[in-house]
């Protein structure tokens, strides 16, 4: 079984159990797509009662996070592995 289908199945969960107007952190130690943006967008896709938040607004102090709505940290800028992070707001 592929890590990232257990990846979405976590992340469903965490969404269905949050409460309306909670907020899921999907956050990863992977650059890999397949493992970061699009088990977002599957689950998005998948689970109509999410919206996606900017992430990049809840680290201000951190430059260089590209467009968003995501943040992928890298090692040779961030100084950190290279995380990825979604934020998920039920409706």
């Amino acid at each position: 079984m592929p890590l990232s289908f257990l990846q979405r199945e976590l992340l469903v969960a965490a969404v269905e159990l949050v409460r309306p107007g909670g907020v899921v952190a999907y956050v990863t130690c992977s650059p890999h797509p397949a493992e970061s943006t699009q088990v977002v967008t599957d689950v998005v896709g998948r689970h109509g009662g999410v919206s996606v938040l900017d992430a990049r607004a809840y680290l201000p102090e951190v430059e260089g996070l590209g467009d968003g709505p995501f943040v992928q940290l890298w090692p040779h800028r961030h100084g950190t592995d290279a995380m990825f992070l979604a934020l998920l707001r039920r409706l």
